[in-house]
């Protein structure tokens, strides 16, 4: 039988999940290929790159969304279980679980914004929605892979010691430009911790400037008094730039306090530091590479 696409298998995953224990996601992919009756030649079948089964990949991404709509949750690596808002779908189940089902969930909406293209076309895996050409398709693909890594990114900074956490800002921080060397840039992190400041970094290598840094692995809305106290903590220092870091988000006000201020103060909030660790390759590894070409009309110009 032809292996399903993601979206008839958000259901039996689902179901599959219905116990409420803690499920390795191998032990699913073995599971729902049995349901499903797939032969061995069709549990090896590979995606194009050849790195990954493609039976394991629709398995994987069917994970993916159920845990966006908040149906399951991941507990570790390669664990997953079903939530109690996965309990509630399961009483009235739906004959398929699809896209559009899930949209009637707000934090799935949320993450369908974000994996947007740039030109507003609407992203999704391959073969979710028809009528897109090849490099529509392909760009979908991407942005919604990219946006899933980006939370996934996330959640894992979010899991690791304060000092992993100082560790990873620096080695962003470099990778971006900034702090001269590495050792340089470790020796300014994670030493200060005086007057609301966490670290100094060189703006330049030749160190012409500073950079005086708070980041933090807030759990919720970093509001304006948090952002003002790091203002005047900068004050203290007679210093002109900041940058602050959180794991969560910042508020309105907040955003507007740093744009009326007269210092110049950065603020990164959780979205875009998952986007700045995949721009500089900061926790991630490339998996596969696909290069599109053109025509060169050039070429063929005879004189």
């Amino acid at each position: 039988m032809p292996i399903p696409d993601f979206q008839n298998l958000m259901l039996p995953m689902l179901q599959f999940a219905a116990d409420g224990t803690e499920h390795r996601l191998s032990d699913t992919i073995d599971a729902l290929a049995q349901q499903l009756k797939l032969s061995e030649a069709e549990r090896a079948e590979l995606l194009p790159s050849g790195i990954q089964a493609r039976f394991d990949n629709k398995v994987g991404w069917a994970r993916t969304h159920l845990g966006k709509a908040k149906l399951v949750e991941s507990l570790r690596r390669g664990w997953f279980r079903i939530t109690e808002r996965g309990r509630s779908v399961l009483t009235h189940a739906p004959d398929r679980i699809t896209v559009a089902y899930l949209m009637q969930y707000p934090e799935y909406v949320a993450f369908r914004t974000k994996s947007q293209p740039a030109d507003g076309g609407a992203a999704a895996p391959v073969g979710e929605e028809e009528g897109a050409s090849p490099a529509e398709s392909l760009e979908a693909s991407y942005q919604s892979i990219r946006a899933t890594l980006a939370e996934d990114l996330l959640d894992q900074v979010k899991q690791v010691s304060p000092r992993f956490f100082e560790r990873l800002v620096v080695d962003l921080l470099v990778a971006m430009g900034y702090g001269g060397s590495r050792r340089d840039a470790g020796k300014a992190i994670g030493r200060s911790n005086d007057g609301g400041i966490d670290g100094i970094i060189n703006e330049d290598r030749l160190g012409l400037d500073v950079v005086y840094i708070q980041a933090k692995r807030w759990g919720s809305t970093v509001s304006r008094p948090e952002v003002q106290a790091f203002a005047g903590s900068l004050e203290g220092f007679r210093a002109r730039k900041g940058v602050m870091i959180t794991t969560s988000t910042f508020s309105q006000q907040a955003r507007e306090y740093v744009g009326r201020i007269e210092k110049k103060i950065v603020l990164i909030d959780g979205e875009q530091l998952g986007q700045y660790l995949i721009d500089y390759d900061i926790g991630v590894t490339e998996v596969s590479r696909y290069v599109v070409k053109k025509i060169d009309l050039d070429y063929f110009e005879e004189e």
